[in-house]
């Protein structure tokens, strides 16, 4: 399993999301690290466009539902946790070249309301449901760079640039690129951050 990105209030990625540009197998390879980090998107914002021919599709909702994550000591944190998620709305907008092929997109709304579990010690941290906005442009190797603010969670595995266990609770703004193993590289973190592993201890 690779690295999650979760924005909080809701997770971020989005939830049967496939990008166009990955193939099947990539795209069933990072499934499940795609999921995680939808369900945690909580998106709300405009962002600013490119100046490029693209063509914008109609915004879709992608309100994640209720659901249930737990991952195994040393993945999100030294010891199993598990994350509880519900509520939230959001909506999916994609841009699209003369080609059709999806070049970026936008998601912006609420996210989930989340319960993070420690799973040794019963400890458990939670958050509201909360604005975000996840901007993503894609590369044609399938690789992509994430823009995120608002209230976003990002979960980063033993094999993420830099390398976790962590999972971090960001009120402000996170740049990321994952590549088309799935490896999470963090750019640029800016805002309020609240290590979730430390508060679960």
């Amino acid at each position: 399993m690779k690295s999650i990105y979760l924005p909080p209030v809701s997770l971020a990625v989005f939830l049967g999301y496939q990008n166009p540009l990955f193939t099947l197998e990539k795209t069933m390879k990072n499934q499940n690290r795609l999921t995680i980090r939808c369900l945690l998107a909580c998106m709300v914002a405009a962002v600013l466009g490119y100046r490029s021919p693209v063509i914008a599709a109609p915004p879709v909702d992608t309100s994640p539902p209720s659901f249930t994550i737990e991952l195994e000591a040393g993945l999100a944190c030294n010891f199993g946790l598990l994350i509880e998620g519900s509520g939230g709305n959001r909506h999916l907008k994609e841009f699209t070249d003369k080609n059709g092929n999806v070049v970026r997109s936008l998601e912006a709304g609420t996210g989930s309301a989340l319960s993070f579990t420690n799973l040794t010690t019963g400890n458990t941290f939670s958050t509201k449901s909360n604005g975000a906005v996840a901007h993503i442009t894609f590369n044609s190797d399938g690789s992509f760079t994430e823009t995120d603010t608002g209230h976003n969670v990002l979960i980063l595995f033993p094999t993420d640039v830099p390398a976790g266990p962590s999972s971090t609770l960001i009120v402000g703004r996170v740049v990321f690129t994952v590549d088309t193993n799935g490896v999470f590289t963090v750019l640029d973190v800016s805002g309020k951050t609240i290590d979730i592993c430390a508060a679960l201890s």
